[in-house]
């Protein structure tokens, strides 16, 4: 993730985490950050990959189940981000297994997504 991913995906959090979101959408409080990105060692990221890092996961899931989908999986990029062929896989392998894996263009595009997934609008 690159500085503005990171804050666009902090403004998510912090608006999940409002009181009066969270009235409104409890399983809020499932929503969490899988931390895929990351700079380091070569023997580090061995060590990780071992751990079972992979490349392109979603940065976002909400394990809360509507409709025909299991859950709901963000990639937040910024409005002018690119989606990586390993990001475009997984979308492809999630959407497969009855997730909703969806790509998301900035902080608000993701609320919206979020707030519609939660009231069955997807």
């Amino acid at each position: 993730m690159n500085r503005q991913e990171d804050i666009e995906q902090q403004m998510i959090v912090k608006w999940s985490q409002q009181a009066t979101i969270r009235g409104k959408y409890p399983e809020l409080k499932l929503l969490y950050h899988i931390p895929n990105e990351r700079k380091c060692s070569a023997r580090e990221g061995a060590r990780l990959k071992s751990m079972g890092v992979k490349s392109g996961v979603p940065d976002l899931c909400l394990p809360v189940a509507r409709g025909k989908h299991h859950g709901l999986y963000i990639e937040l990029k910024t409005k002018s981000g690119k989606v990586s062929d390993a990001q475009k896989w997984w979308q492809a392998e999630l959407n497969g297994q009855d997730y909703l894996s969806a790509v998301c263009y900035g902080w608000e595009q993701a609320i919206k997504v979020l707030a519609d997934y939660l009231e069955g609008k997807l």
